[in-house]
């Protein structure tokens, strides 16, 4: 997994701390409420983000959806807090940041993990249409994208708490190599049609019935680990 502050670097220090500060806080709220623990994850700290490895058995599905509600949910109360309650309002100091999920091979080195799923995670995090999500859409404090894999594997089954129509896909060149993702183009809202950030008043896009969603016994098989940054 990778996320990463946007705007980071025009911050002073005073700003770049508070920001690294609530980013934190943002994560830790939206992974308990996923109900995973960001003690137990691998993780390589930058100063405007992170990229972690989370442990074996974590569910994706989890991770993928629920995680990414969270994340979404926490980042606009930390920012309604910014502005002092004052919706629409720019806010110079708003947290926004991008995000990117991959499952894929790694393993461990003396500089941080090594392998496929590092360098996927990164290539997506850095893609122009992502970046372009925030400044074409200036309400949206999370842009999430998520491989290619991942989506086929997650989201697109239904697995996901995020409905699958909710993702377009890219496609991104870099250093010679094509990485294939999908950015979720509409908002963190569950497929129950429960809302997270927009409060349900704009005619987001919704998921279909609870009767669509899989059996609660069903279950997505573990990966060996999955990669954020």
């Amino acid at each position: 997994m990778a996320v990463d502050i946007q705007g980071y670097s025009k911050r002073d220090t005073r700003e770049q701390l508070l920001a690294q500060r609530d980013l934190c806080e943002a994560l830790d709220r939206a992974a308990h409420g996923a109900g995973l623990d960001r003690g137990h994850w691998e993780k390589q700290v930058g100063g405007d983000g992170e990229l972690a490895t989370l442990p074996d058995g974590t569910d994706p599905a989890m991770v993928a959806g629920e995680f990414v509600i969270g994340l979404a949910e926490a980042l606009r109360d930390l920012n309604r807090e910014a502005r002092g309650g004052a919706a629409g309002e720019a806010g110079g100091h708003r947290l926004r940041v991008r995000l990117s999920l991959h499952h894929g091979t790694l393993t461990a080195g003396p500089f941080g993990p090594a392998g496929d799923a590092p360098i996927v995670v990164q290539r997506l995090l850095d893609a122009a249409p992502l970046r372009r999500l925030l400044v074409d859409d200036a309400d949206r404090d999370l842009a999430y994208v998520v491989s290619d894999s991942l989506f086929e594997d997650v989201v697109r089954t239904g697995f996901c708490a995020l409905p699958p129509e909710a993702f377009q896909p890219i496609k991104v060149t870099a250093k010679g190599a094509t990485f294939r993702g999908h950015i979720m183009t509409g908002r963190a809202v569950r497929r129950n049609g429960l809302p997270d950030d927009r409060g349900g008043e704009d005619g987001g896009e919704r998921g279909g019935p609870p009767g669509d969603r899989p059996a609660p016994d069903a279950r997505v098989l573990d990966f060996p680990a999955l990669a954020v940054r």
